[in-house]
């Protein structure tokens, strides 16, 4: 069989660079590479890259495997937490096995790429696990070649509910609530174990989300504890629903939700970004901004609503605990949802049938948002780390300076260099951008560091970029404890 394992087609996730004229004075408007030569401006010349890999990637993605899987995960007519875990036909402790058997399969056709485990945390009197429960996540990790504890995870919810919280035996199929986010993390399991990478991937299969996000907080626990190098979690709950309660239709949007002021925030940083600004800039707000320009580019007829909040009002998901603890996570999901068909039990009441059932599900929607997953896993790992430490300084006079720790050479021995990126304050998306080069300091004459905001990407010899880095702290892409940890605080 084929394999593109080692050195995947070049390409880039640049959608649009800028670079500096010799006289410039004002940002120049960002522009495609291809097919054009920068200006010589004296700076290093960036990395010319095709845009293959991440096309056949998106291309990759089956609709059929993602029916499937929804199939076959609602069909264990309940995965609620409280539900039959002896059952190999019903109950969560079938869809569990089940999933764990998937990943191994898919393991075994890439010859043992997959470390597939089980997760277990035991949790008790909560008001939604009153007893004592073993919580069961299943995690199947893809190492890295060169930067083996870098992760990069793409997650997914097993459990599914009725309308009672503690209610383990009505028919909760929860097929979009979230046998669609899971079944889109086995399809990008299969797609992307067909390709190496620097850094790992986790694809997770989280329990307990309804009664309380339990398996996110165990596994999130763990990773801080462990002091595993989470760049970013791409927590997906309900991927497969384009019809809203309020009548709107629509399969060319999805939302990614993303919390702006890092929850780990000390009374120190607020003082430094109450100066500095960065309200908008977390490394989750930046994570966001990193997928939606991957969508713009590589995903056909499919925009990203960037919502600056933490989740929905009043609703919560399994990237909550990662960031809690101070990891860079968000919510993928539909834009449009029908409050009639989650957290209900199967019925028909007043001619309005309830219910989380099959019939509901847009599997195409489901597999388009699981490309989006794919390919932001796949430009993150095939990327060199995040830079660390970035810095800035600009007071008083006419340009700005950013400095930056150095991505260790044996984690990114493709590295190229980095990127400097900056926009206006009240700009969503970056807007300008120069290519530094294989240095760790760059200054950008004749832009005012008060007009502006800023960040540093990685950039591989191939063109991937990491997620831009607003300076720190505020924007670095691990937990403030640790910070304060390494620098003796």
């Amino acid at each position: 069989m084929f394999r593109r394992f080692r050195r995947p087609v070049p390409h880039v996730i640049s959608l649009a660079t800028a670079v500096l004229a010799s006289a410039l004075t004002i940002p120049v408007a960002a522009r495609p590479l291809h097919g054009q030569e920068p200006p010589e401006t004296g700076e290093s010349r960036e990395p010319k890259a095709e845009l293959s890999a991440l096309h056949d990637i998106v291309a990759a993605v089956s609709v059929s495997r993602v029916e499937a899987d929804i199939r076959r995960l609602a069909g264990f007519g309940t995965r609620h937490t409280l539900s039959d875990t002896l059952s190999d036909t019903r109950g969560i402790g079938a869809a569990r096995r089940w999933i764990k058997a998937e990943f191994d399969a898919i393991s075994a056709t890439c010859g043992g790429c997959l470390e597939v485990s089980y997760q277990t945390s035991l949790v008790m009197g909560a008001a939604r696990i009153p007893d004592t429960t073993a919580v069961v996540n299943v995690l199947a990790i893809q190492r890295g070649t060169t930067d083996p504890g870098r992760y990069v995870v793409m997650s997914g919810d097993i459990d599914s509910r009725a309308t009672g919280a503690l209610d383990g035996v009505t028919d909760a199929p929860g097929a979009n609530d979230n046998a669609s986010g899971m079944a889109g993390v086995l399809e990008a399991a299969r797609v992307l174990t067909q390709y190496e990478f620097n850094g790992s991937i986790i694809y997770a299969g989280l329990s307990g989300e309804e009664q309380g996000l339990f398996g996110g907080r165990h596994m999130a626990r763990v990773a801080l504890d462990e002091g595993w190098r989470l760049e970013a979690v791409l927590n997906n709950d309900m991927i497969g629903n384009i019809q809203g309660q309020n009548g709107v239709s629509d399969n060319t949007i999805a939302r990614i939700f993303a919390e702006g002021t890092r929850a780990d925030e000390t009374e120190q940083v607020a003082a430094r970004r109450r100066v500095t600004g960065g309200e908008v800039d977390s490394p989750s707000r930046n994570l966001a901004r990193f997928v939606d320009r991957l969508v713009d580019g590589y995903v056909p007829n499919l925009d990203m609503m960037m919502v600056y909040r933490l989740d929905r009002f009043g609703r919560g998901g399994h990237h909550r605990p990662f960031n809690d603890v101070g990891f860079p996570a968000v919510r993928i999901m539909e834009a449009n949802e029908d409050y009639r068909r989650q957290h209900q039990d199967i019925r028909v009441e007043d001619g309005v049938e309830y219910g989380d059932v099959i019939d509901e599900v847009e599997f195409d929607f489901a597999a388009k948002l699981t490309a989006v997953n794919a390919i932001s896993l796949a430009a993150m790992a095939w990327a060199p780390a995040p830079p660390r430490n970035v810095a800035i300084q600009g007071a008083v006079r006419p340009s700005t300076t950013l400095r930056w720790d150095p991505v260790p050479s044996d984690h990114a021995p493709n590295l190229a260099g980095y990127r400097i990126y900056w926009r206006l304050t009240d700009a969503p998306q970056w807007q300008w951008s120069v290519f530094a080069g294989d240095v760790t300091e760059h200054t950008l004459e004749n832009i005012v560091i008060d007009n502006y905001l800023f960040g540093v990407a990685s950039v591989s010899e191939d063109g991937y970029e990491s997620p831009v880095v607003f300076p720190w702290p505020i924007g670095a892409y691990e937990p403030l404890e640790w910070i304060a940890r390494d620098r003796g605080n």
